[in-house]
């Protein structure tokens, strides 16, 4: 078993072991902790830094998700800092792609309008960029908008380390990242996609929808999955 140890969040003491992160002992004692790529049973990534934490002694804001917990830390989970930051966070994703979510399938079932919703995020500050990127229907079941997507990588790694596929992956860098299947083949041609719609139900947005939905009625079906349904072979 892993040694126990004690952490302060937010000025209370909690009980922790050794090898879990601050998300994770901060969720099991029942504190918010806003994320939009962390994803139970994938290896976390911190790629959308909303989970940003303050740990005392340290002079810059840590990715809860990724950092492991130390004996003796204390850790602040919300403050006027950490709000701040946060929001700032929420405006990019929404200036970076175009969002629009009075005609998005996933609209009012969305991670990222909900978050908005709650952090207080309902203008943009900042210009945006207003991308001209492709919209991928050539597969049977699904459609892929790169549009709406916000580079989470959770349809990478439940593809990858779930279903074990390797379909998607992101190619480029900086504002050029794009999700891409099979060395940037379309969605339809691909020969390891194994049609289970496991990315397409961890999309935190409108980016992956299944064909057949209009405006809000794509409702994604929260699971839990696990690298052990990987080795067990389930399929959904």
């Amino acid at each position: 078993m892993p040694d126990k140890i004690s952490i302060r969040i937010d000025g209370e003491y909690v009980p922790a072991h050794d090898g879990q992160t601050i998300l994770e002992v901060a969720r099991a004692g029942g504190k918010f902790i806003p994320t939009l790529c962390w994803l139970a049973g994938t290896t976390p990534v911190g790629a959308c830094r909303l989970c940003i934490v303050e740990v005392s002694g340290i002079n810059r804001l840590l990715p809860a998700c990724t950092t492991p917990v130390q004996d003796g830390m204390s850790v602040t989970t919300q403050s006027e800092k950490l709000a701040h930051y946060r929001r700032i966070a929420l405006e990019f994703l929404f200036a970076e792609k175009n969002h629009q979510c009075a005609v998005c399938v996933s609209n009012n079932h969305c991670e990222l309008q909900s978050l908005a919703q709650r952090l207080g995020v309902n203008s943009v500050r900042y210009p945006y960029s207003y991308p001209k990127l492709p919209i991928d229907v050539s597969h049977e079941r699904f459609v892929l908008d790169h549009n709406r997507c916000i580079l989470c990588t959770r349809c990478v790694r439940v593809c990858a380390e779930v279903e074990g596929a390797h379909v998607w992956d992101v190619s480029s860098r900086g504002i050029r990242s794009m999700v891409v299947c099979d060395m940037n083949k379309p969605w339809g041609q691909s020969r390891s996609c194994t049609n289970c719609g496991k990315c397409v139900q961890v999309c935190p947005t409108g980016a992956m929808a299944e064909k057949g939905f209009g405006v809000e009625e794509m409702v994604k079906q929260e699971r839990n999955l696990t690298r052990l349904e990987a080795r067990r072979g389930v399929h959904s």
